[in-house]
């Protein structure tokens, strides 16, 4: 699923054909992906100018000039990609409609912004602009861990009485929001915590030492255009590239890649989910 440097690479790169633009038509081709799509969701789309695009967490967020919000989740295998831009950015032109093009906006400047989702976990929705912070998937998620609010006070105290592991705890989005599988395991590497070890067992300068290097590893593989493992795309169709960087994920039973260290990487199961890191440099 994307984590948060896959969702702002798409941000990023939806934002030159959508933002100012004004959506001349709206196709919606199915009544739901996840869960159903709002109510007369096409007509309330058409019309509407974009006034920006912004993120929280792992959720693409559009402000409509009538007052609603797009809400948009790639789910696993959801992609939103550009053809037709006017301004030069994308030298795609529009492809043939393909069989799971779910919605498709088709945008006054000539661009053309196509949701495709094969396994349709992705999802959409349509809410108040001025409450959209108290939608259900957004009132309940933590700071933005590039933002002010994620700081050293604030995981220290999220740790303090945490006994899962610590792993866990940073994939917890009332702890921090946006950070998914991959980006903690590379970040927990760097900080040289074993991803086992119980979240309010650590030391609070190792946890505060956490808070840069999130954003660090995050910056990073923003920079990179995010993780392309299976179907992550950015919005002009290129992969990304950080996967070439990664330290840990994915990678058991090869070297680690720290200095003098003759160890291998081992991967383990968390709550169902693969935790890679190196025994000898993690602790």
């Amino acid at each position: 699923m994307p984590e948060l440097p896959e969702v702002e690479t798409v941000r990023r790169g939806l934002s030159p054909a959508m933002t100012g633009a004004v959506i001349k038509q709206a196709d919606v081709n199915r009544p739901d992906l996840r869960w159903p799509f709002p109510p007369d969701m096409a007509d309330r789309l058409t019309g509407q100018q974009v006034l920006g695009l912004r993120r929280r967490s792992k959720y693409i967020l559009a402000d409509l000039s009538g007052g609603e919000t797009l809400l948009v989740h790639l789910g696993m295998s959801g992609r939103m990609l550009v053809s037709g831009d006017p301004l030069g950015v994308f030298a795609h032109e529009h492809p043939a409609a393909e069989r799971h093009d779910h919605v498709v906006l088709h945008m006054d400047n000539g661009a053309r912004i196509t949701f495709n989702d094969p396994r349709r976990f992705g999802a959409m929705d349509l809410m108040d602009t001025a409450t959209a912070d108290q939608h259900k998937l957004l009132a309940v998620l933590g700071p933005e861990p590039l933002g002010n609010d994620f700081n050293e006070t604030h995981l220290i105290d999220a740790f303090r009485n945490k006994n899962s592991p610590v792993k866990s705890a940073l994939l917890d989005q009332r702890i921090v929001a946006g950070l998914g599988n991959i980006y903690v395991c590379e970040a927990l590497f760097r900080g040289g915590i074993s991803p086992t070890r119980k979240a309010a067992k650590i030391g609070k300068g190792r946890v505060a030492a956490l808070v840069p290097i999130i954003r660090d590893v995050l910056a990073e593989a923003i920079e990179a255009g995010g993780s392309s493992l299976r179907d992550f795309r950015q919005a002009d169709g290129e992969l990304g590239y950080f996967q070439h960087s990664f330290d840990v994920y994915g990678r058991e039973g090869e070297p680690c890649q720290t200095a003098d260290c003759a160890n291998t990487i081992t991967r383990i199961v968390q709550s169902g989910r693969s935790s890679f890191y190196c025994r000898s440099c993690q602790t």
